[in-house]
């Protein structure tokens, strides 16, 4: 996946065949590891307490790996931002780049992912009480605010005045939101099975 989007980037020949390969390999993997979780909870009974320790270690490494990448993006912002070298003009933002306002559509998406965290919480607790409506209509609340979030984001990365490669600013601003952005995706991959899981259950 990594070998083939960086090949299909620099236009190398295969590189989109391969970028395709490892999407519908991390695809396969993510539906079958979904299969074998939902059988194991479901149909066989409560997991295993190695299977329970396995998952929480998992989750607690994941969680430590994420917060590293951000840690990663926002030192090479703030290290750009609060010294800025001579090439780029000795000022942030560069000479030449005109910034993103903060208070237009980068506003309206903070909202929405404050919103999107009050609402899955809001299923969260509807589930672990037993409130199935109430948990789907928080659930779907969630997606609307999540697609919402993306297809804004993508907006804004069509109108952005400056491209990932226009220089130090352009490339923290487009990987730091890119990547939290693909979390995004992501997340709403995750909470769409959610939603079907809770949709198809006849309990």
């Amino acid at each position: 996946l990594t070998i083939g989007g960086v090949m299909f980037m620099h236009n190398y020949s295969g590189g989109g065949q391969l970028l395709m390969l490892g999407v519908i390999t991390v695809l396969y993997v993510m539906a079958t590891w979904w299969r074998d979780i939902i059988r194991e909870a479901a149909f066989e009974g409560q997991h295993t307490s190695v299977v329970q320790e396995g998952l929480r270690l998992g989750m607690i490494l994941f969680i430590v790996s994420e917060v590293m990448f951000f840690f990663a993006f926002f030192w090479a912002f703030f290290t750009s931002s609060l010294t800025p070298v001579f090439n780029i003009g000795g000022v942030w933002p560069p000479v030449g780049i005109e910034v993103i306002s903060p208070w237009g559509l980068p506003l309206l998406n903070t909202i929405l992912l404050l919103s999107s965290g009050a609402t899955v919480t809001w299923a969260h607790h509807a589930i672990v009480g037993g409130l199935k409506q109430e948990a789907q209509t928080s659930l779907y609340l969630t997606l609307t605010f999540a697609i919402y979030f993306t297809t804004f984001q993508f907006l804004e990365y069509i109108e952005a005045p400056f491209s990932i490669s226009d220089g130090v600013y352009g490339s923290t601003f487009f990987m730091a939101t890119g990547f939290h952005g693909f979390h995004v995706v992501i997340g709403t991959i995750f909470l769409t099975i959610c939603a079907m899981r809770l949709y198809f259950d006849a309990s």
